[in-house]
Parts: C-alpha cells; sequence; structure tokens
C-alpha cells in the first residue's frame, strides 16, 4: 500500500477542525487591524530566495526543493514572495504601508520531527511602505507584537514568553559579524560540523545553535547590542516603551539573531514550554533591505510567520491542561478559616465539582500562585465572605473576579 511521503502529514478530522478554528481567529485579528489578503505561487525563481534570504544560510544551503534545469525553487519560506509581489505589481501606489496576510504551504528539506514537516502550513503577514509611509517607525514593530499576543491569547494560549531583540541595522550587523567571525576563528573547531561551516558562511546562525556541547563557547561569544549605534539603540528603546505601554511583557534575549539575510533591527519570537527543546511559535521581524535585495527602491518592512502544525500541537497541550484541573480551588484566607474552607469544598464536591483545597497559612499571592496550578478558579473564602456569605471567584482564563453567593456557588462554577 502506497503511504504518504516521510515528512508531510494529512490533515482530517479533529486536526482539521483545530486548523479550521486557528484560521478563522488568525483571519479575524488581522482583518480588523488592517491586513488583507494575499496567495504567491508556490514555486518561485530560485534567484528570489538565493538574493532574498541569503545564498549562505541553512535554508538555500541545504533545505530548499529546487528543479536546478528549470531554475525554480518550492517556496520555504513567505516573506520574499510578499515583496517581489509588492515590487512586480506596483504596490507602491496603492495607500500606504500595504498591510498582507496569507495562508499558504511552504517546503522545506530538513529533518522531520514532531511538529515540524517538510510540507508546512504558515500564518503570516507582512507590512510593506516606503519611510515616508512611517514603514520604519518603532510603532509598528510593537504594533504587530500586540496584534500577536492578542491573537494567542483568543487562541487561549497560556504561558507563551515574548523574546526580544536588535540585529541594529546593515552597518551594525556587518560590524557584528566580523567581531562574531575573529571571536570564533580560535575555537570554532570544538564545534559540532554544522556550526563549523556556519563559522564561515554565516556566522549568526551559530547563536541559534541548540547543540548542548557548544552552549559555554556561544555564551561568551559578543553580544550584539554592543555593536548597535545610536540611532538603532533608540529605535529599540522605542520599540520597547511601546510594548510597555500596551502591558505586553517580554525578554530581552541578546543572543536572538535570526539567520536570514534579510534582517535587521527588531527580531522577535513568541516560545511556550510545552513545544520542548524547539519550543519557537512564531517569529520574525523588520528587513528594511529586503526590496533592494531584490532590485527595488528603499522600502522597509516587518513581517511575521507562524507554523500551524505548532500551533496546533500547544493548542492541543493546552487542552489537556484544561481538562486536568479541578473546577475550583477553595483558598481559605487564614488558618482559622480551614475548616469552614473543608466545609465548603465538601459541599460543592457533593454537586459533582470537582474541589481543591488550600491551606490556610498561605499568603494570598501563594494561594493564587496554587490555584492557578491546579484549577480555572479560585474561590476565595476571607473573614467577610464567611460572615456575608457572599465569595469572591476568580476565573483564571479570562481574569474575571465576580462575587457570588454561597447559594448560588455551585451552579455558578458549573456555568463560568
Amino acid at each position: 500500500m502506497i503511504q504518504r511521503i516521510r515528512g508531510t502529514n494529512d490533515v482530517l478530522g479533529d486536526d482539521a477542525q483545530a486548523f479550521a478554528m486557528l484560521e478563522a481567529t488568525a483571519k479575524r485579528i488581522v482583518e480588523r487591524a488592517g491586513y488583507s489578503r494575499i496567495e504567491t505561487p508556490a514555486f518561485e525563481a530560485t534567484e528570489l530566495f538565493a538574493r532574498g534570504v541569503g545564498a549562505s544560510t541553512d535554508i538555500v544551503q541545504k533545505e530548499m526543493y529546487t528543479i536546478p534545469e528549470d531554475g525554480i525553487t518550492l517556496r520555504p519560506e513567505g516573506t520574499a514572495p510578499v515583496c517581489r509581489a509588492y515590487l512586480e505589481h506596483g504596490m507602491h501606489k496603492l495607500p500606504q504601508p500595504v498591510k498582507l496576510w496569507y495562508l499558504s504551504s511552504f517546503f522545506r528539506r530538513e529533518r522531520p520531527q514532531k511538529g515540524r514537516y517538510r510540507q508546512f502550513w504558515q500564518i503570516g503577514a507582512e507590512v510593506i511602505g516606503p519611510p515616508s509611509a512611517g514603514s520604519e517607525s518603532p510603532l509598528r514593530d510593537a504594533e504587530v507584537i500586540e496584534m500577536l499576543a492578542t491573537l494567542l491569547n483568543e487562541l487561549g494560549i497560556e504561558g507563551w514568553k515574548l523574546e526580544i531583540n536588535s540585529v541594529g541595522s546593515a552597518g551594525d550587523r556587518a560590524r557584528y559579524v566580523a567581531a562574531l567571525r575573529e571571536a570564533l576563528a580560535p575555537v570554532k573547531h570544538q564545534m559540532c560540523e554544522d556550526n563549523q561551516r556556519r563559522a564561515e558562511t554565516n556566522p549568526l546562525r551559530v547563536l541559534d545553535s541548540k547543540d548542548p556541547n557548544d552552549q559555554e563557547i556561544i555564551n561568551n561569544l559578543p553580544k550584539i547590542a554592543d555593536f548597535l549605534d545610536a540611532e538603532s539603540t533608540e529605535n529599540f528603546r522605542q520599540v520597547l516603551a511601546a510594548l510597555d505601554a500596551c502591558g505586553v511583557p517580554y525578554t530581552v534575549n541578546p543572543r536572538l539573531v535570526r539567520g536570514l539575510d534579510y534582517y535587521t533591527r527588531t527580531t522577535f519570537e513568541f516560545t511556550h514550554g510545552g513545544l520542548g527543546a524547539q519550543n519557537a511559535l512564531l517569529g520574525g521581524g523588520r528587513y528594511d533591505g529586503l526590496s533592494e535585495a531584490l532590485g527595488g527602491p528603499k522600502t522597509p518592512g516587518i513581517g511575521f510567520a507562524m507554523g500551524e502544525d505548532r500551533l496546533i500541537l500547544t493548542l492541543e497541550a493546552e487542552t489537556a491542561k484544561q481538562a486536568s484541573l479541578a473546577d475550583a480551588y477553595v483558598a481559605p484566607m487564614g488558618e482559622g478559616l480551614n475548616a469552614p474552607a473543608l466545609e465548603l469544598a465538601r459541599e460543592l464536591r457533593r454537586s459533582g465539582l470537582r474541589v481543591e483545597l488550600g491551606d490556610g497559612s498561605f499568603r494570598l499571592k501563594k494561594s493564587f500562585e496554587m490555584g492557578h496550578k491546579l484549577a480555572r478558579k479560585i474561590v476565595l473564602l476571607g473573614e467577610d465572605e464567611q460572615q456575608s456569605g457572599i465569595l469572591t471567584v476568580k476565573d483564571f482564563a479570562s481574569g474575571e473576579q465576580v462575587k457570588v453567593p454561597r447559594a448560588e456557588l455551585a451552579s455558578r462554577l458549573k456555568s463560568i
């Protein structure tokens, strides 16, 4: 019996429903932010990726499906094709900047593993336009990142982390690459074969390496922040300030450089612990020199791509986590309320609810931490609640906190 080719996947049944839900949610989020749909061909001129992504990158050197005699390649990523379409179709005549999103299949000849296939689906978006349209603004970077945080939250993905960095201007990057080559020269022979090659062809990719034996060397390499000029430093400060203003949490990761040649200034990744060592959910960044690399005028841009297969795995993990949680965590606010809390837990369990019971010796913060690990909601039982018969209930998923009469508590816990 003929079976599917290794590194590919059939999408059917529950997976098909999950894909449809993910796609519908993404469409709603990006379109309310002003993005329009684009679909580029499944194959492009090989030169597009060699010039745009970078001839020395792993993608171009090792991972592309190419037909040499025809000079065409199955698309391994979406940014270069969208930028090519922007230039080819004269989109500079449209209101600027142009916001485009896509939902397409891509192809890379890499080692298949959980959540990574040789044919895979991505949702991505690009914001492209001339400098006069504000496309270089750090506010644009923060707007894209905030939209992605909103998308993950609306999908119900908890525990994501945003890592962000700046790789500076083309000049900053060139100085940094030269410093990396110099630092790697005396130690590269101690590294794995891939990193020895990258040290020569694309030193930035060494920083992405997950090889545990090379981490000590990598941690001692120069940091890109030390090579940013004043303009790039101020640009990054403004990106972070805008994220602070809209409440998006982040961690600055000086090793996050993303090895594709077109990246400049802001780069970012959203990660999730449920995916293991290869924990990236989605990533992106700014590519202010891509248009010029493809023969066009200066047209800065920023974009992102998220793998649907990896997002689905994360959603499945979140669903499994939610299924294992209790309906409520009863938290007595003081040791003198332990007995009344047990009485309340007994009452709720008799109504058919799964209930975890806290300890009155816990401080409020620890009660919330324990409750979040064990249950969907927390019920606070303090002196006021005990006397009034009105309980405080917080839903961890929505963040909503309400007051509920004790007589209605069981039914409200079942309905929230």
